[in-house]
C-alpha cells in the first residue's frame, strides 16, 4: 500500500525575503476610508477630473482607427511618448537624450522603484533613505536583500509663532555624512517629500551631490511631484548638479503629473549603463505597459511641449489650483486646533495633533503608535480620512513622531469643505 497523501505542506512557502513585510498601512487604511469617511483626505489621489485634454486623447487612441494600439507596443516604451519624454527632459536637464536608451516607462512610479532596487541592490549592500520616507522604499530594498540606513529630516521650530514650514524640516549634514559607508550603494531622493511636502534646497541637494560623487553611490531619486512646487518655490533636480548625471535614475509619474493615478504609467530617466539595468528586470517582471495609455500621455506631453512655460500649460495651472486647496485646509486645521506644517509641494499636508489628544487618549503598553489610533478613531467617530505620519518611518523611529498625521488636498472643493465642517463641528464640539 502506497503511504496516504498528505493533504498539508509542512515546510515554509513563503521566501525568507517577505519575512517581516507583509503588513501594509495601505490595505487597512483605504478599507477604513471607504467604509467610514465623509471626507476622504488619506489616500494620495485627485478626486477631481484628469484634464479634459487628456481624456480627449485617451477616446483618440481609443477610436482612432489605429488598431495596433490594443496590441503590444516596444516593451520599454511607446515610441510617441519616450520621444515626448526625452524632449521634455532635454529641456529640464540641458542635454541631449536618446528616447531608446535614456528612458524606460513603467507601469507607474511604483515600478519604476521596484526595477531600481531589484536592478542596483545586492546582498549586504547598504541604500540610505530619508525619513519621512514613502513606506514602500524600506520592503523593496529588503526585498532586494540590501540594508536600509535611515537619515532624519529633524524640525526646527519655526520664529515669531509661526505655522511651521516643511522647509523648516532639515538634514543634520554631518549625520547624513556619517551614514556613507563603502557598503553605501544607494541613496534615496524624495523631493519633493512625500509625506511633508518638503522641496529640497539647491544647497541640501549640493550635500547630497558631493557625498555620492566623493564616496561613488548612486541616486534613485524620486520627483513624481515635480510640478507640484508652491509659493514660487524651484524644483531643482539633482541629476542638474555636477557629477550626478552618470549616476542618477529620476523616476517619474504620469499619474501625479496629469491627475490620473489609475493609469499606472510612470518613466526612468537616466544613462543607459544604468537604465540597462532596469531594463532586464521590467523585461523579466512586467515585460510591458498599457499600449493606450502611454499613447494618450504622450499626447498629453506633446500638448504640453508646445506650451511649455506658458500661462495655458497644465504644468503651470495645476500647482496654482493645488496651492489654493492647500490654503483652504490650512485655514480650516488652524480654525480647529490643529497645527499645519505649510508644505512647498507635493499633495500632502501635515499636521500636529498634539491638542486633541483629550479626545483620544493615550493606552498605555500599547503596540499601536498613538497617530495610528488617533487616526482611526477620527475616522470611525467624525468620518475624516487622513494617514498616520509615523507609517513614513522606520520601526526604531517611528515612536518619535506619533502626534502627527498627514492629509491629502488633492481633492474637490466639495471634499475639503466637507472636510471643514467635520473639523469646526468637532471643535465646537470640545469648547462647549
Amino acid at each position: 500500500l502506497s503511504p496516504p497523501l498528505q493533504a498539508k505542506m509542512s515546510k515554509p512557502v513563503q521566501a525568507r525575503r517577505l519575512e517581516g513585510i507583509d503588513k501594509n498601512i495601505w490595505v487597512e487604511f483605504v478599507k477604513l476610508a471607504a467604509t467610514y469617511s465623509k471626507a476622504n483626505l488619506g489616500q494620495g489621489f485627485p478626486d477631481f477630473p484628469a484634464p479634459d485634454f487628456l481624456q480627449e486623447a485617451l477616446k483618440r487612441a481609443l477610436g482612432g482607427g489605429n488598431h495596433m494600439l490594443h496590441q503590444y507596443t516596444r516593451a520599454f516604451g511607446h515610441p510617441p511618448l519616450v520621444k515626448a519624454l526625452a524632449q521634455l527632459f532635454e529641456k529640464l536637464l540641458g542635454r541631449e537624450l536618446d528616447p531608446m536608451t535614456n528612458v524606460m516607462v513603467t507601469v507607474g512610479a511604483y515600478q519604476a522603484l521596484f526595477c531600481c532596487f531589484q536592478a542596483f541592490v545586492d546582498e549586504g549592500d547598504e541604500v540610505i533613505i530619508i525619513e519621512p520616507f514613502f513606506d514602500c522604499y524600506e520592503p523593496m530594498v529588503k526585498m532586494a536583500g540590501g540594508t536600509p540606513v535611515f537619515v532624519p529630516l529633524r524640525p526646527k521650530a519655526p520664529k515669531d509663532g509661526k505655522l511651521m514650514s516643511s522647509a523648516d524640516w532639515q538634514l543634520d549634514p554631518a549625520e547624513l555624512a556619517s551614514k556613507f559607508s563603502e557598503r553605501t550603494k544607494a541613496i534615496v531622493l524624495n523631493s519633493p517629500n512625500n509625506p511633508l511636502g518638503k522641496v529640497f534646497s539647491r544647497g541640501e541637494l549640493e550635500l547630497i551631490a558631493e557625498l555620492c560623487v566623493n564616496h561613488d553611490v548612486l541616486c534613485i531619486s524620486d520627483e513624481v511631484y515635480e510640478w507640484l512646487v508652491y509659493d514660487g518655490k524651484e524644483h531643482i533636480r539633482i541629476a542638474s548638479l555636477p557629477g550626478m548625471w552618470d549616476r542618477t535614475v529620476i523616476i517619474g509619474s504620469a499619474g501625479k503629473t496629469f491627475s490620473a493615478t489609475g493609469w499606472k504609467v510612470g518613466w526612468t530617466v537616466g544613462p543607459d549603463r544604468l537604465l540597462q539595468h532596469l531594463r532586464t528586470v521590467h523585461q523579466n517582471s512586467v515585460y510591458h505597459c498599457a499600449t493606450i495609455a502611454q499613447d494618450a500621455v504622450a499626447q498629453g506631453f506633446q500638448r504640453e511641449l508646445t506650451l511649455y512655460g506658458k500661462p495655458e500649460s497644465y504644468f503651470v495651472q495645476l500647482p496654482r489650483t493645488l496651492q489654493q486647496k492647500r490654503d483652504l485646509l490650512i485655514q480650516s486645521l488652524v480654525a480647529a486646533g490643529m497645527k499645519p506644517i505649510v508644505p512647498e509641494g507635493t499633495f500632502f499636508l501635515v499636521a500636529d495633533i498634539s491638542e486633541f489628544k483629550s479626545d483620544v487618549p493615550e493606552v498605555p503598553n500599547s503596540d499601536e503608535p498613538y497617530d495610528y489610533r488617533f487616526t482611526k478613531w477620527m475616522m470611525k467617530n467624525k468620518g475624516l480620512a487622513a494617514i498616520p505620519l509615523s507609517a513614513f518611518y522606520s520601526e526604531a523611529h517611528k515612536n518619535n513622531y506619533t502626534n502627527f498625521i498627514r492629509f491629502c488636498f488633492a481633492k474637490e472643493e466639495a471634499t475639503l469643505k466637507a472636510a471643514n465642517d467635520i473639523l469646526q463641528k468637532w471643535k465646537k464640539e470640545k469648547t462647549s
